[in-house]
Parts: C-alpha cells; sequence; structure tokens
C-alpha cells in the first residue's frame, strides 16, 4: 500500500464517515447526470459503461490517466467487456462490511491520536500479511491484527494496556455491514448468484460479522487464507473461488474493496469491479479492473449486466 492509498484509505475512518466528495472537473461535473449503465451487444461484445459511447479503449484511457478524477467524483466506471457470463461472485470482507467503527473506537481510546493509530494499524496489518506470505511465515488474521495494533502503538508511542487491546480487537468482532450491501447483497442472491467471501478474515471474524448483520443464508462457505496458509494476492488464495464454485475464472467476479487487491484478483484472471468506498485513486500497475463504483449497488449493476 502507498503512502498516497494510506491517506486515501484513512480518510474513510475520518469521524466515523465518508465524508463529502466533489468532481474534481469540469467535465464529470457537467455530465453527472449522464452518468448511467448502458449495455448493448455488438459483434459479441457486451457494453457495460457510464454512457453509451463508452468503448475498451476509452475506459483504459478513463481509468488509467484520469482514474483519479473518476475515483473522487463517486461516480461508477465500468469498462467494456467480453467473454462468459457471471455465475458467482467472491467477495473480499471489507467490501461489505464497515470497518470505520473501529478507528472511531480508537479515537476514543487514544484522544487527538486515534485516526494516526488506525492508518498506521492498517497499513501493518497488510504489510505483515505480505511479509509473512512471502516469507512463508504464515498466522492467521487475528494474529496479525493484534501484532500490528501492540507495533502501532509502540512506534507512535502510546500506553496500550489489555484492556484498551482487548478492547480494539474485539471491536473487529462487532463489525456490521455497510448499509447498501443487505439490500444489494438479497438482489444478486435472488438473482440466482453463487457468493461466498474470499478474504483475509478468518471464518471466525467473517461469521460473527454476517451474525451481526443478519445475513444468513447469503453466503456460501467462507473461503479464509487459513486454508491455503497464504495472504492476498498469492495465486493460492484467488484460486480458492474456483474451487468452491467449480467455475472458470472468467465466470466468477471479485469484488474487492482495495485497489491493489483488485489489481491481485485481475492478475489473477477474474473479472473485477473495485467498490471504492474510500474513492481512492488506482494504483499503477499496468492494469486497471473491469468496473468500479463507490457500493454494492454499482456492482450489482454490474454483474446483472453480465448475468
Amino acid at each position: 500500500m502507498t503512502r498516497g492509498q494510506s491517506a486515501n484509505t484513512a480518510s474513510i475512518f475520518r469521524n466515523g464517515s465518508l465524508g463529502t466528495f466533489e468532481p474534481v472537473t469540469e467535465h464529470f461535473a457537467d455530465h453527472r447526470h449522464r452518468w448511467h449503465v448502458h449495455f448493448q451487444s455488438c459483434c459479441s461484445t457486451e457494453i457495460v459503461g457510464v454512457r453509451t459511447t463508452v468503448n475498451r479503449r476509452e475506459f483504459v484511457s478513463l481509468a488509467g490517466a484520469g482514474a483519479a478524477a473518476a475515483a473522487l467524483s463517486g461516480e461508477p466506471v465500468l469498462a467494456a467487456v467480453s467473454g462468459a457470463k457471471i455465475k458467482a461472485i467472491a467477495f473480499d470482507g471489507l467490501a461489505v462490511f464497515d470497518v470505520r467503527p473501529v478507528a472511531t473506537l480508537a479515537e476514543r481510546v487514544f484522544p487527538g491520536r486515534g485516526e494516526e493509530m488506525s492508518a498506521l494499524w492498517r497499513n501493518r496489518q497488510f504489510e505483515y500479511t505480505w511479509l509473512r506470505t512471502v516469507g512463508r511465515q504464515y498466522a492467521d488474521f487475528w494474529q496479525v491484527t493484534e501484532e500490528a495494533l501492540v507495533f502501532s502503538c509502540k512506534a507512535l508511542k502510546l500506553e496500550l494496556t489489555r484492556a484498551d487491546s482487548d478492547r480494539l480487537m474485539q471491536s473487529y468482532l462487532e463489525l456490521k455491514a455497510w448499509p447498501d450491501a443487505p439490500a444489494a447483497l438479497k438482489e444478486l442472491k435472488a438473482s440466482g448468484l453463487q457468493m461466498a467471501f474470499l478474504s483475509n478474515f478468518t471464518a471466525a471474524m467473517l461469521d460473527q460479522a454476517v451474525k451481526n448483520s443478519s445475513l444468513e443464508g447469503i453466503f456460501a462457505d467462507h473461503l479464509s487464507t487459513d486454508q491455503v496458509r497464504a495472504f492476498k494476492p498469492d495465486p493460492q488464495f484467488y484460486g480458492m473461488a474456483m474451487n468452491a464454485f467449480r467455475l472458470r475464472k472468467e465466470e466468477i467476479a471479485f469484488a474487492a474493496f482495495g485497489g491493489w487487491d483488485a489489481m491481485g484478483a485481475k492478475w489473477f484472471g477474474y473479472p473485477t469491479f473495485w467498490v471504492n468506498r474510500a474513492h481512492a485513486v488506482a494504483e499503477e500497475l499496468g492494469t486497471v479492473p473491469d468496473g468500479m463504483g463507490k457500493d454494492l449497488n454499482d456492482l450489482r449493476i454490474f454483474v446483472q449486466a453480465r448475468q
């Protein structure tokens, strides 16, 4: 995760809200009313875009050179896509579950320093997962999260009592779905799609978040990194969905919360939708996701157009 992305990610936690994001270019401001989802068949290619004139080349240009403006506008950006129909969706946990309450609690525990601590904590969580995967020193995400918390407090010279550590860790067992998620997920389920979490979270963490959100019966068995003892973006991790759904890569959409995770899934070969809730800038890694939007309603439109 880059420093620039860290700042964008941290903004999602600030004061427990996403804040207000406005379009940063005249083009997006003047044409906001024209943005919509359009589906068209032409030469066996499905065009899923924000305007009827969008094509693959235009999208690559938009999501590459102009991705920052698109992301900050909060509008859906959907690429020209072709190939097999989507039959299943694999979800990153944070695309569904809202982690802002963790940072809100951190601010109560460390007044005036909670935002800073939360940003470092989140960064170290992922850095530790990557290091442990590359170094073949796997530990589950619960342990990684606690180790990252301890490091962050030491680095910032914050006193972390056992009681405060327990409270902050417990907050990960109290996560609930983003407000848009339940209705969108139920509609996707009703359309006949298979759905499962493909997540760094442990199965126990996912079970609790599903229960907290009253989403029982929506998802198949969880696909946790514990099953392959490797974190994202290791190909072993992404490959679990193919085995679980018994489908080809191109038949499984991956819904990512982080831009880097969207790139990992795209490299693996999944049709990838970036649920860009943080309005972050796209990663510079030589490719773009197949679609991008602000919430699961945009994901729903993207997937249903390809069913």
